[in-house]
């Protein structure tokens, strides 16, 4: 799930934080986040494999909560009430299709033959969280749906190379940005990734677009949500009326992809890795 990060106020804001403290995570505590995100990891690896056509996205809703339960892990959406958001929110999971992108709400639909789905989760094992998300295409593909989705996976690939110490943050935004510039899609930058780690938001956020050389410096142990998304149209989204689902204001189709990460003295460890 995604937090508001306008780019303007995202390079003031993140200036300052050069002089605040940023929670840098331990060795033993990047450990026990990589613990949640295996955990998420096999939650959508589940879910991927049972989004067939004719399958009710309750379903899926109600097999994410079973397997919570099953984990003792807690969901991080859960009685989420943020101020961009009809709160409380009462599901485990995001689940949007087509021309939804973030925050899709659960609710009584049957899968269709080449309906594109994301999926977005975030829970927290022993008071430690991670968050992840991916696309997919039920039953047959449509060509110009494999690439968008191919778009946020190759930019979220990039974002996690630009993560790297003693880089910038504007470094990763703008990796994701080239990407999406390469494949000829708009970035929309009210709804970025962020960090986490204790809680599901923590400073700092991340646009999904940015100027190399600014922003945050990235040190070891600095955990961020990385999470290109993009609409294959427009960069302007619209409320559904359930007041969560946002879509893209054109109709056209989204994709979405999500990695937990972990700056190290080397290449960023990815903590969402599917086993």
């Amino acid at each position: 799930m995604k937090i508001p990060s306008g780019p303007l106020a995202w390079y003031f804001y993140t200036s300052i934080l050069e002089a605040r403290m940023v929670e840098l995570k331990t060795a033993s505590e990047i450990a026990a986040m990589r613990t949640t995100g295996a955990f998420v990891a096999q939650v959508l690896d589940d879910l991927q494999a049972r989004a067939r056509v004719g399958v009710n996205l309750l379903d899926l809703e109600r097999r994410a909560r079973e397997m919570i339960a099953e984990r003792g892990a807690e969901s991080c959406y859960w009685d989420y009430a943020p101020s961009f958001g009809r709160g409380p929110f009462r599901n485990v999971i995001c689940l949007s299709v087509n021309d939804a992108v973030l925050h899709g709400l659960p609710h009584d639909y049957a899968l269709r033959d080449g309906d594109l789905l994301s999926m977005d989760m975030a829970v927290s094992i022993d008071g430690w969280v991670a968050d992840s998300a991916r696309s997919l295409i039920v039953g047959t593909p449509r060509a110009e749906d494999q690439r968008l989705i191919e778009a946020t996976e190759r930019a979220l690939a990039a974002a996690i190379d630009a993560a790297r110490p003693g880089d910038r943050l504007g470094d990763v935004s703008a990796a994701i940005g080239d990407v999406a510039a390469a494949y000829g899609y708009p970035v929309n930058t009210e709804f970025g990734g962020h960090g986490l780690g204790r809680t599901m938001h923590e400073d700092p956020p991340v646009p999904n677009v940015g100027r190399r050389g600014r922003g945050l410096r990235l040190r070891p142990g600095l955990t961020l949500a990385l999470e290109p998304w993009f609409a294959r149209g427009t960069d302007k989204i619209v409320h559904d009326p359930d007041g969560w689902t946002l879509r893209s204001a054109d109709g056209s189709r989204t994709a979405h992809s999500e990695h937990t990460i972990a700056v190290t003295d080397g290449a960023a460890a990815i903590l969402t890795a599917a086993a």
